[in-house]
């Protein structure tokens, strides 16, 4: 299954992500994104998408673990996985050129602009890293 995981890049940028090796991607509230945490597996393909005055992916990641209880969350309702970064993208691929597409007119980022984790269908990925001149 292909994601895609947003972040401040003041927060926790691409580059942080190489830096570290790995990261627990915790601390995510809304209950939609939760389900979508939920249904991550090992292995798993993800594109890194800078929010705020940035809007672009960036980069590509991976899943290193299934869902775990997310250390974040007292209640022990929420879950984290870990996500290892893979390379960055040829070029950034940003919010404007995704919408300016008809073809991503489905994809949750455009519907859904403030999901922080959501799905990626094999097409949407296959264009994206087209777009920023990335092979798998």
């Amino acid at each position: 299954m292909n994601w895609l995981f947003k972040e401040e890049p003041q927060s926790y940028s691409f580059d942080d992500l190489v830096r570290d090796g790995s990261t627990s991607w915790s601390g995510v509230r809304n209950p939609l994104a939760q389900r979508h945490l939920r249904s991550i597996t090992k292995g798993d393909r993800i594109l890194y998408y800078h929010t705020g005055k940035v809007k672009a992916i960036v980069g590509l990641a991976r899943a290193m673990s299934a869902p775990i209880a997310d250390p974040a969350d007292r209640s022990g309702r929420r879950v984290s996985v870990t996500i290892a970064p893979l390379r960055p993208l040829g070029r950034p691929v940003t919010l404007a050129e995704i919408k300016a597409s008809q073809r991503f007119n489905a994809f949750p980022l455009v519907r859904i602009p403030r999901l922080s984790v959501m799905p990626v269908s094999d097409q949407q990925w296959s264009w994206i890293l087209a777009m920023g001149r990335t092979t798998m």
